[in-house]
C-alpha cells in the first residue's frame, strides 16, 4: 500500500456533509431520525458504523426513541487512502453503506449490489 493521506478533522467532516448533499432528495427526505456522526477511530477497525432500528422494522410502538446513529471513523478511511480524493470516494462509498442499512438493506444485499 502507497502513502497514507492525512485529513484534518475538520475537513474530513466537510466531506460527510457532501456526501450526505450528495443524495437523491427523495432519500434525505425518507430518512428518519437518525444522526450522522463523524469519531476519530473505531475500535473494530471499522470505516462507519449503523445503530438503530431501520427503516423497514418501525411500527406504531416507534416514538419517543433516541435517533439512530451512523458514525463515519476518519483515520481507518485515511490509512487506506493515498491521496484526498481516495478520501472523497470512500467517505461517499462508506456514508451511502451506513444510509442503506437505515434503510433495512443488509450487507449481502450490498454485496450483490456492489457495494461492500
Amino acid at each position: 500500500m502507497g502513502a497514507v493521506v492525512t485529513v484534518s478533522p475538520e475537513r474530513f467532516e466537510e466531506l460527510v456533509v457532501a456526501a450526505l448533499d450528495s443524495l437523491p432528495p427523495e432519500l434525505g427526505r425518507r430518512m428518519r431520525n437518525v444522526a450522522v456522526l463523524v469519531e476519530d477511530d473505531s475500535a473494530d477497525g471499522l470505516l462507519g458504523l449503523y445503530e438503530g432500528i431501520p427503516l423497514t422494522e418501525r411500527g406504531d410502538w416507534y416514538s419517543g426513541v433516541l435517533p439512530d446513529r451512523i458514525t463515519i471513523y476518519r483515520n481507518p478511511i485515511c490509512a487506506m487512502s493515498a491521496t484526498e480524493a481516495d478520501v472523497v470516494r470512500e467517505v461517499r462509498i462508506t456514508v451511502i453503506h451506513e444510509i442503506a442499512h437505515h434503510f433495512g438493506i443488509g450487507d449481502d444485499r450490498l454485496d450483490e449490489l456492489g457495494w461492500h
